[in-house]
This record gives C-alpha cells, sequence and structure tokens, in this order.
C-alpha cells in the first residue's frame, strides 16, 4: 500500500522519519511529504494558503498508481479530509493522528500568533496542558530547533469540500489528548466541532494517550498504531 504522510504545522518530511521503517517493514510505500512553503526556515511562504497544500497532496496521489492511505498529523489531518473530498475514489483510508476532518468553512486554527506574515513555533505557554504530555524539556528543544514557520493561510483559510462521497472514505481516528469515549460522547451530544466526523460512515478509534506530537514522544506505539491502522485498509 502506497501511504502518504502528511506533516502538521511546523515541521516537514523528516518529522516522520521514526515513523517510516515500520511501515516498510509491513510492506507497505512511504511517502513523507514537506509542504509548499515549509522547505527552510528561509523558504518563500508569501500567498501560500490551505489550498496550496492541499493540492500538492493531490498531485502526489494522482502520482501514484492504486489505492492510498493519507496520514495527516494534526493540521495535516484538515488537509487530508480535503484530498479525501477531491478524490474519493482513490483513497482507501485516511488516518487522522490527534487530528480529526476540517468541515467546510472551518479553519485549522486561527488564533495562532503571527509574526510578519508567517506563523514561528509559539511559547510553549501559547498550547493546552494536554498538548504538552510526554514533551520533555529535550524533546521540546529539538522541536524548537527543527521548527520551521508554517505560512499564515494554512492555519487561518476556511476550508472548502464539495463532494460528500468523502463520507465512504473509511477513517481511523488515533486519539492522544482525548481518548475515544471523549469523542464519542461529543459525538452523541451534538457537539457542532466534531459535526464533520461523526458523519463519516465507517470510522476506527485508536486510543494512544500522549501530548499532541506522538511522532516525537511515543514513535514506537504511533509506528504500531499506524501499521494496524493501514492494515485495516
Amino acid at each position: 500500500m502506497d501511504i502518504i504522510l502528511i506533516p502538521g504545522f511546523w515541521l516537514d518530511a523528516s518529522s516522520w522519519d521514526e515513523i517510516t521503517p515500520a511501515l516498510e517493514k509491513a510492506g507497505h510505500r512511504t511517502h513523507a511529504l514537506t509542504l509548499p512553503g515549509m522547505e527552510s526556515r528561509d523558504a518563500d511562504r508569501s500567498g501560500i494558503g490551505l489550498r496550496d497544500h492541499i493540492d500538492h497532496v493531490i498531485a502526489q496521489v494522482d502520482a501514484l498508481d492504486g489505492p492510498v492511505v493519507l496520514v495527516g498529523h494534526s493540521g495535516g489531518g484538515a488537509v487530508a479530509h480535503a484530498v479525501a473530498d477531491a478524490r474519493p475514489d482513490r483513497i482507501a483510508r485516511v488516518v487522522y493522528v490527534d487530528s480529526a476532518p476540517l468541515g467546510p468553512g472551518g479553519v485549522i486554527n486561527d488564533e495562532l500568533p503571527v509574526v510578519d506574515g508567517e506563523i514561528p513555533l509559539p511559547d510553549w505557554n501559547v498550547f493546552e496542558d494536554e498538548d504538552l504530555v510526554d514533551l520533555t524539556p529535550e524533546l521540546r528543544e529539538a522541536f524548537r530547533a527543527r521548527a520551521i514557520p508554517t505560512p499564515k493561510g494554512v492555519a487561518y483559510d476556511k476550508q472548502v469540500l464539495s463532494d460528500e462521497r468523502r463520507f465512504d472514505v473509511p477513517a481511523t481516528i488515533i486519539c492522544c489528548e482525548f481518548s475515544s469515549a471523549m469523542i464519542l460522547a461529543w459525538i452523541e451530544q451534538g457537539v457542532p466541532f466534531v459535526k464533520e466526523p461523526a458523519s463519516v460512515k465507517d470510522v476506527t478509534y485508536i486510543d494512544l494517550p500522549t501530548g499532541h506530537w506522538p511522532q516525537f514522544t511515543k514513535p514506537v506505539e504511533l509506528a504500531e498504531a499506524l501499521v494496524s491502522a493501514v492494515g485495516k485498509a
């Protein structure tokens, strides 16, 4: 199976380096992406928006033969969902890593502080305590050393979707900050921000208790969860 790995904010393809060996050992072909504007700290990010990231992943899907699994971490989950909307017949499964499908009109995060038209990794006190579970001082230092500013438009642009066949694409949600029981309770209560994932017809949940960056805090466990999720495709 071809697996496209989509990083979240501040990260490039190398953020999947501890994850890909397990997937490849299981017989899969991995394609870890560096999204437009994320090539380096010096890259030109001006004018790059959410659609640019979505179109970049669509092009990767179109360049492959056969079914594809998309894995999206954090904001990469919104990108993956939009790709499933654009290519529902090509996507065997979408795996959301501490993320979930973002519905039409939603934004990934328009509260992150913008500096000179881009979003650098902010101070840790901007994040919730749940985000930072298991992110040790050493891991925080390594994360900040590798962090690349995210284009403002990616975080602030509204999601545009058009094909309800996206709800037919099977999904796996790897639950880190919040347990599957909490998400299912929100769906049962009709909480608005889970309306889109509640509409997906086939959703599997995997609990992986840790903070928002399991590829750093629990890489072995995340790799195992992804192997399991892809096996369902």
